[in-house]
């Protein structure tokens, strides 16, 4: 698969997360009757994950990149 394809996986991930957990505090809110209590936080740790997510992944690619260098360079 190309780069950008990766690319374009990682951002969508970002997004689903995001979309998932505020779509989730929606839903406890109507549940519970506390608008917008918990579509506050849901968007707030969907966002904080989503990032750690993106951080980790893009993180490892930058690691895996570095390595092969090294190993040419032998």
């Amino acid at each position: 698969m190309g780069e950008g394809y990766r690319f374009l996986g990682i951002g969508l991930q970002f997004a689903g997360g995001i979309i998932f957990f505020t779509l989730g505090g929606v839903a406890l809110d109507r549940w519970l009757g506390l608008m917008p209590l918990f579509t506050i936080v849901g968007t707030l740790l969907g966002t904080t994950l989503s990032f750690i997510n993106v951080y980790i992944k893009l993180q490892a690619d930058i690691d895996a990149e570095a390595r092969r260098k090294k190993g040419r360079k032998r």
